[in-house]
């Protein structure tokens, strides 16, 4: 049996934690014309192994997860084909396997989660005379991930990429199907008491609605 514990370094969590404000401040200054909306989203979340860098040497693939649920709200608004938006997901995934040095092993009772707070742009495709519209998506942000070793977190910069396709349900309803590629600036932590680097990343396939005012 064998438990992998992290405690992520978060020196400047704080200090990030406050300009995350400023990724929304955009949100406020739109024109008369915008329509606002809401949304939820929920999927699949398939992260990436994790590879790991310590002073005596990297390896890849040297933590194994298992898939997980991610959850998403967002407030935007829609000036003709552009959307921008504020949106927070949080995501958790258990750890299948890790590297302990010598071999990959099983691991019980650990798990890393994620908290997104990321401003996204988005280019909807209209097609004439049809209730389908595809979408192209980008954003950027900050990513506060835990281990469950304390409580302890780190906070990173973050983006992501994707594309998806909303269907118009009613006038004001339109479903969302979508892909997420989701990364970070690689993790300081501390497993097993040895400093390493992780990167952190992964795709999201998502279900959701909009909700136009």
């Amino acid at each position: 049996m064998c438990f992998v514990f992290f405690e992520f370094k978060g020196a400047e969590k704080m200090k990030k934690r406050l300009l995350l404000p400023l990724l929304f401040a955009g949100l406020w200054a739109t024109p008369a014309m915008a329509a606002p909306y809401v949304s939820v989203s929920a999927g699949l979340g398939l992260l990436n192994n994790s590879d790991g860098t310590r002073a005596v040497g990297s390896r890849n693939d040297a933590i194994e997860y298992n898939t997980g649920v991610p959850i998403g709200v967002a407030v935007g608004y829609k000036v003709d084909e552009f959307r921008v938006e504020g949106a927070i997901g949080y995501q958790s995934h258990s750890i299948d396997r890790a590297w302990d040095g010598s071999a990959m092993v099983a691991v019980t009772d650990s798990d890393i989660s994620i908290w997104s707070f990321m401003a996204n742009g988005y280019y909807d495709i209209s097609i004439k005379d049809s209730s389908v519209s595809p979408y192209l998506t980008a954003g950027l942000g900050f990513a506060s991930i835990d281990g469950n070793h304390g409580g302890s977190s780190s906070t990173e910069f973050a983006w992501q990429l994707g594309a998806g396709v909303g269907i118009k349900a009613s006038e004001n309803v339109v479903v969302d199907l979508g892909y997420r590629y989701f990364k970070t600036a690689d993790v300081s932590a501390e497993i097993d008491g040895i400093p390493t680097d992780l990167s952190i990343s992964g795709s999201n396939i998502l279900v959701g609605a909009r909700y136009s005012f």
